[in-house]
């Protein structure tokens, strides 16, 4: 019962950190989550192949374009499939719209590069004279 004659505005407050710990590691966690899933387009079904380059991972200054190629050899834009006629004419919209954009495809490592060429080939023809292809550097998808 000595605390009750204690005056209670000559104390300092208590602080509790624990809350106020639990509410920034919340947020910190949430925040790590979306940065994570908003880093790079995923293109379904396509194992890209790794490399050991330091090359900027992705070009965020200029608009992209990404296609995939699925082991299967289907061409897919914003994960739908698409033929190389289609292709083209995306390409075509694409650059005219964005001149300084850059077209990254992403082809599965079990293809040959026989079908990459394929592709590439459709993509020079059109214009897309910066085409850069996307690798794994570690052997997890991108």
């Amino acid at each position: 019962m000595r605390f009750k004659h204690r005056h209670h505005g000559s104390q300092m407050p208590e602080v509790n950190l624990i809350p106020m710990m639990d509410v920034l590691m919340t947020v910190l966690t949430f925040f790590i989550i979306v940065s994570m899933t908003l880093t790079g387009q995923r293109i379904f079904n396509v194992n890209l192949p790794t490399g050991q380059g330091k090359g900027d991972s992705e070009q965020g200054r200029a608009a992209t374009l990404t296609i995939g190629i699925d082991p299967q050899k289907q061409i897919s834009l914003k994960n739908e499939p698409i033929t190389q006629t289609e292709l083209a004419q995306e390409i075509q919209t694409f650059l005219a719209e964005n001149p300084e954009g850059t077209i990254i495809l992403k082809a599965d490592r079990g293809l040959l590069y026989s079908d990459v060429a394929q592709v590439l080939k459709t993509m020079r023809d059109v214009g897309g004279n910066r085409v850069s292809l996307s690798f794994d550097r570690d052997g997890s998808d991108s």
